[in-house]
């Protein structure tokens, strides 16, 4: 089972020319092309919501500038734990 999406992948659907590189090229396959068209007549591409590492092979693959935008997302902060202490340190 995977663990919790890292990343957050946004794809302009006017801006994508439907070519299918990142589709293609990622890792976790995330990504899908829809079966609607877009204002060129073309299916963008697709983020499904799930399962992005944030690698950002997507982006670097896309041949069209700014129709993806890769986020990483933060880890979730591990509590700190101070030596004898039975509890976490409030933050």
């Amino acid at each position: 089972m995977a663990g919790p999406a890292r990343g957050n992948i946004l794809i302009s659907v006017e801006e994508c020319k439907g070519c299918g590189l990142c589709v293609d090229s990622c890792p976790p396959e995330c990504l899908e092309l829809l079966p609607e068209l877009n204002a060129y007549g073309v299916h963008p591409a697709h983020y499904t919501g799930e399962g992005c590492t944030g690698c950002g092979i997507c982006f670097y693959c896309c041949p069209e500038p700014g129709a993806i935008t890769v986020y990483r997302l933060s880890p979730p902060s591990k509590p700190i734990v101070h030596e004898g202490a039975s509890h976490a340190a409030a933050l």
